[in-house]
């Protein structure tokens, strides 16, 4: 149900308040169900217990996949573009990726995989990575896809939590400049993984790695073995899943140290990710669109594999950074494959704008229709760059804010028909009833006021709970206000009803545009043996949007404080990975803590931010002379 006007925007938007269950029936019978739903909602946020399209059959591997063989089964599905410049691309239509989704999925089922098992897959930006995503869902199993960043310790939480039978990773991976082990990193990991049998592994690097008989296996070999085994190894039968049958898992971090893992589902996830993709981006047949956030996260779940594949989309996936081997790589990437609709975050924008325009003038950039930005509100001087120098002030740009428990995009112009306004991620999709509220809960009306952003209704792919911790994901998003979903985000409305948000207010920090708990990240300085005690802030970092400041305490006097603060940061990247270390560390004999023994983490953000003379009462601290402490030794 394309949105094709402003006017037709408020009238569909009317609609999908006043008429929810309506509204979503009429967009998810443009799919293929192997047996429709008996009703279209039922739910209760105090339980919380939300259920879309109940009793209805599908497999959303035939949605992406299957329904597109007949009239574009020749049509390129997916371009693989290599981290080397002189690698060639890689491109397969609905027809080989199909067959390869296929050929994969009983690869999976030859090694044990069935429906309902939970597969961790820790692999690089390569074809076999939504391959292998997509093949899990078309035989019932829970995909969990890792970062290929995070570290063994992370892995393994991770894999231990959901409890896997199987991992899919490769030898390696090239990012940048560097080769990275990951098989290794699977090897370290498990060794606190029983629930793991079986480890299928692609050949990417060529590195040197040790495969364990009986329990390690070669992509390669699995797959040719199937010629042998099966007398048409590329077909395999899609399973049929209930609607509220769980698609994946993906673990965000959470306040409490402990990684969340967010759960969604089969039926509403495919019609949001699929309506909010065609509506937002405007897509058009034969456009290439390219979203380069990596599949780990959920981006890349919604907006490079199922939201695209979904829509019959051509989708661009990129193994590489931007900056490799120069910071004109993007442009390049664009100019080759002619991409039409770009989707990328504010910090890569940062990036490549402090590089200057040496790097962008090469490239034409002709192609280009309609920008994205996504992760993190986009400041207003990146918005006017990005859409100058990269759209040639013809390109509108969609600022759009969701998260990882929403699935899809939730509030965002939709391109070309959305008046957009630099900084503001402008109007709720339809389907999507935010409200803002103080700190007690009571809602603000009108415009021109500032809260607490909050969701009154469900929407088709909002989070269904915490796996295997359903109490866990009540107590993060359903408890806070009585019957509204908690977004954890601060928000403005504007004198237009535009909304910004103005950033976390929880114990989470968002470093280029990934949530980070602070609680996950102190327990990883913690783990270093001179340190008994941590506290971590966010604050404003000119490219990452928020860095990531440490206040640690070391257990005995140390004059190396250079040589400790490297330590810390090794810390931290072996146990959470490199995206987790803090950009500032400030060694101090004590925290501010109240009484009670909590730390005021309010005056500990204010210091990293610099308002040092807005501190507010100290008084009542444990040791106040603390605070004048840690001002004086301030990074």
């Amino acid at each position: 149900m394309r949105i094709s006007s402003i006017e037709d925007y408020n009238s569909q938007y009317k609609k999908s308040v006043e008429q929810p269950e309506e509204f979503w029936a009429d967009i998810a019978t443009e799919f293929t169900w192997k047996k429709k739903w008996d009703k279209t909602l039922e739910w209760n946020f105090e339980t919380p217990d939300v259920k879309w399209f109940l009793n209805g059959k599908l497999n959303i591997t035939e949605n992406c996949l299957d329904r597109h063989l007949k009239e574009n089964g020749n049509k390129t599905a997916l371009i693989w573009e290599a981290n080397d410049v002189n690698e060639k691309s890689r491109t397969f239509t609905y027809k080989e990726l199909h067959a390869e989704v296929c050929r994969f999925a009983n690869v999976l089922k030859n090694n044990g995989a069935k429906k309902g098992d939970r597969i961790c897959i820790y692999m690089p930006m390569v074809p076999e990575l939504a391959i292998a995503v997509l093949a899990c869902a078309r035989i019932g199993a829970i995909h969990s896809v890792v970062f290929g960043g995070f570290s063994f310790s992370s892995l393994a939480d991770r894999i231990h939590d959901a409890d896997c039978s199987l991992v899919i990773t490769s030898d390696g991976a090239y990012r940048g400049a560097k080769d990275i082990p990951l098989k290794s990193v699977v090897d370290e990991a498990l060794l606190n993984c029983p629930s793991v049998k079986k480890v299928i592994v692609l050949k990417r690097t060529g590195i040197e790695i040790k495969m364990q008989n009986g329990k390690d296996v070669w992509w390669h070999q699995a797959s040719a073995e199937l010629s042998l085994a099966m007398e048409n190894p590329d077909e395999c039968p899609a399973e049929e899943m209930d609607s509220e049958d769980k698609l994946f898992i993906l673990y965000t971090s959470g306040s409490t140290g402990k990684p969340k893992g967010v759960v969604h589902t089969t039926a509403g996830y495919m019609v949001y990710t699929a309506y909010t993709f065609q509506n937002v981006f405007q897509y058009k047949p034969g456009e290439v669109f390219w979203c380069t956030a990596d599949v780990g996260w959920i981006t890349g779940h919604s907006y490079l594999i199922y939201g695209p594949l979904l829509s019959g989309a051509t989708t661009l996936m990129f193994e590489g950074i931007p900056t490799y081997p120069d910071a004109g790589r993007f442009w390049s990437v664009i100019d080759k494959h002619k991409v039409n609709i770009f989707y990328t975050a504010p910090t890569a924008i940062r990036s490549l704008m402090a590089m200057g325009l040496d790097f962008v003038k090469p490239y034409k950039l002709d192609s280009l229709r309609i920008l994205g930005s996504v992760g993190e509100p986009i400041n207003e001087e990146a918005w006017h760059w990005y859409h100058e120098h990269i759209g040639k002030n013809n390109c509108p740009v969609v600022d759009t804010w969701w998260q990882t428990e929403t699935a899809g995009i939730m509030i965002s112009p939709l391109a070309g028909i959305t008046k957009t306004k630099p900084g503001f991620a402008t109007l709720p999709l339809p389907g999507v009833q935010p409200v803002l509220v103080d700190e007690k809960g009571n809602e603000l009306t009108g415009n021109n006021v500032e809260g607490r952003l909050c969701i009154k209704f469900p929407w088709p792919s909002i989070i269904r709970t915490t796996y295997g911790n359903h109490e866990r994901c009540k107590e993060a998003y359903f408890s806070h206000y009585k019957n509204l979903y908690f977004t954890g985000d601060g928000c403005r409305r504007d004198e237009d009803g535009y909304y910004r948000i103005t950033g976390r207010v929880d114990d989470v920090i968002k470093v280029s545009g990934h949530l980070l708990g602070t609680a996950e990240i102190e327990n990883a300085i913690n783990e270093h043996a001179d340190i008994v005690e941590s506290a971590v802030v966010g604050f404003p970092h000119d490219i990452k949007g928020w860095g990531i400041y440490a206040f640690v305490i070391c257990d005995h006097k140390r004059d190396d404080k250079e040589k400790l603060k490297k330590e810390i940061v090794e810390t931290v990247t072996k146990f959470m990975g490199p995206i987790a270390k803090p950009d500032k560390i400030q060694i101090v004999s004590g925290l501010p803590k109240t009484r009670s023994g909590k730390i005021m983490r309010r005056i500990l953000r204010k210091i990293a931010e610099g308002e040092i003379n807005n501190l507010g009462d100290t008084s009542t601290l444990l040791d106040p002379a603390v605070v004048d402490e840690i001002l004086r030794g301030k990074v």
